[in-house]
């Protein structure tokens, strides 16, 4: 039974709805991360607030009754006016982008193609330029899928604690032949100590995006260092560079999807690294922020609550 309640929590945490788990007297038993994040007041132990479960708080609750024993006890689906079609808004969009990140790599092969069969051209040399634009297209379809497993409840949380450094020091070390060649330094650095209720492949893919994105943008020269922190309670993972940077005004689109700055669109980033990291730090319940400027290097923080 103790096995039971343990998966059905984790089922409840994870899910991607808003969820509560009510008793008789409207207390609540359990909720999703997503409930306790976008509803005010849903805390587990108390009373649920009052207009979730009437509709008068503009929420749509769908309510499932049933019985555990003698208990009765309900789950409640809770979801907003509209959140199916700015759902389908989202996936039609999300849908038209990939189909257009596409054709930029397939356009480039079929190019590519079309010049091997003219007379006296460097096949090789041709050949190998076909397999980067075969090479950007599978990274794109992989982190496309990637970030589509995460949004259809693939799980973030662990069931216990994970030691954040070395799994940092993984993802760096897994990475240092690409930043040598982009004359980009890797320092991590941080707290042996801190752990964090996540995935190991989790947090290391939150690492190597991060760290992917300064080799990619930072410019030769640059060092990016990957620190994991205990600041006033809160748990932080910061990936700092001292390149480039971007414009402030950009800093808040840099989570979006596709969405790359000025300088860095001619580069051979898929635009979503981070987005999956802010993907993978919501559904942890954390938040991701970006700071700096032009000429101010970047730095991304992921600030987790500390687990009690």
């Amino acid at each position: 039974m103790d096995q039971d309640m343990r998966r059905a929590r984790v089922l409840i945490e994870e899910s991607r709805e808003a969820i509560v788990v009510l008793d008789d007297a409207d207390t609540v038993i359990l909720a999703s991360r997503r409930a306790r994040q976008t509803f005010e007041g849903i805390v587990e132990g108390d009373k649920v607030p009052s207009g979730l479960l009437s509709g008068d708080a503009g929420v749509v609750p769908l309510i499932v009754p049933y019985d555990v024993g003698v208990r009765r006890e309900r789950l409640v689906y809770l979801s907003q006016p509209g959140d199916l079609t700015a759902y389908e808004e989202l996936r039609t969009g999300f849908t038209a982008a990939v189909s257009h990140e596409l054709r930029t790599p397939l356009a480039r092969l079929l190019s590519l193609l079309e010049t091997a069969t003219l007379p006296g051209e460097n096949i090789g040399e041709l050949v190998q330029r076909a397999r980067v634009e075969v090479e950007s297209a599978r990274e794109l379809i992989d982190e496309v899928l990637f970030l589509s497993e995460l949004e259809s409840g693939g799980r973030v949380v662990s069931l216990g604690p994970v030691a954040v450094l070395p799994e940092l020091e993984v993802a760096a070390a897994e990475l240092e032949e690409r930043a040598s060649r982009a004359g980009v330094d890797i320092v991590v650095r941080g707290d042996a100590g801190i752990t964090l209720e996540m995935r190991p492949r989790m947090l290391r893919v939150i690492a190597q995006n991060l760290a992917e994105n300064s080799i990619r943008y930072a410019g030769p020269g640059s060092t990016f260092e990957l620190e994991i922190s205990d600041e006033d309670g809160s748990i932080v993972l910061s990936g700092h560079d001292d390149g480039v940077g971007v414009k402030e005004e950009e800093l808040p689109r840099l989570f979006e999807r596709f969405y790359r700055a000025d300088h860095a669109r001619a580069s051979r980033g898929t635009g979503l690294g981070l987005a999956i990291v802010k993907h993978i730090v919501g559904q942890a319940g954390g938040t991701v922020d970006a700071r700096g400027g032009r000429g101010e290097g970047l730095e991304i923080r992921c600030v987790f609550p500390a687990h009690s």
